[in-house]
């Protein structure tokens, strides 16, 4: 029988939230344990328990504290969190069209001179590389990636803009990100994409759930515009990929 893990923080977070702390850095291997006690807490629901948010590096716990306690409800984590993380299920693939550089891609240039080669060796080392999807959040939609090859890793902006483009595909640190509406950024802007992450009329609201994998293909102007109006209108654009 495999061992069980090392058991993770416990943080209270309020009165009424308990946040399960793997790990104080952006790790895959912890993020692989945040969302394999997300699954067993769907799996074996706990009573009192209202809600879990899954993160890069934590999962926080919401509860009822008139049905269950901080302390009892912390024991059931920590049982449930130190079990051996599970063989990763099937897991969907998605292939997100993505319209790199000019307007679409205002830092592609930029990132390219800081990382000593050309616009056109930044995409294919993007489009070369297999992500998951670790964590959603910051705003609805936005998708933070983990898999950004090594020679991509670029420490974020010095001066964050106020407001960048919905649809946004960027790269800030060992990240890379998928952006689903306008709003601040400190990360390098390589491209946009027609798909729409989050779209509060269609059903499903999200397309992306963490532990997805995606890979990104390059599109051109023209074809990013048709696109736009067809996700716009409610099509998913992005496609599944048989595994």
């Amino acid at each position: 029988m495999a061992a069980t893990l090392a058991p993770p923080r416990l943080l209270p977070s309020g009165d009424s939230a308990i946040t399960v702390e793997f790990s104080r850095n952006i790790d895959d291997a912890a993020n692989q344990r945040v969302l394999a006690l997300d699954r067993a807490m769907t799996a074996e629901p706990v009573a009192g328990v209202t809600e879990t948010v899954p993160t890069y590096r934590s999962l926080l716990v919401h509860y009822d504290p008139l049905l269950i306690g901080c302390e009892a409800l912390g024991d059931k984590l920590l049982a449930l969190a130190q079990r051996p993380v599970p063989a990763a299920a099937r897991t969907r693939r998605w292939r997100i069209p993505v319209a790199y550089g000019g307007e679409h891609g205002i830092d592609l240039e930029d990132v390219a001179r800081a990382l000593k080669t050309t616009p056109d060796d930044i995409v294919a080392r993007h489009v070369a590389g297999d992500y998951r999807v670790a964590m959603i959040g910051f705003t609805p939609g936005w998708s933070y990636l983990s898999g950004l090859e090594k020679s991509l890793h670029l420490p974020r902006r010095q001066n964050p803009r106020l407001l960048t483009p919905a649809g946004t595909i960027s790269i800030g640190g060992v990240q890379a990100g998928i952006q689903c509406l306008a709003g601040p950024s400190g990360w390098h802007l390589l491209g946009r994409t027609p798909v729409r992450t989050y779209q509060l009329h269609r059903d499903p609201i999200f397309l992306l759930e963490p532990g997805d994998h995606v890979t990104f293909a390059p599109i051109d102007a023209r074809t990013f515009a048709e696109q736009d109006r067809a996700a716009a209108a409610g099509e998913f654009i992005a496609q599944l990929i048989p595994s």
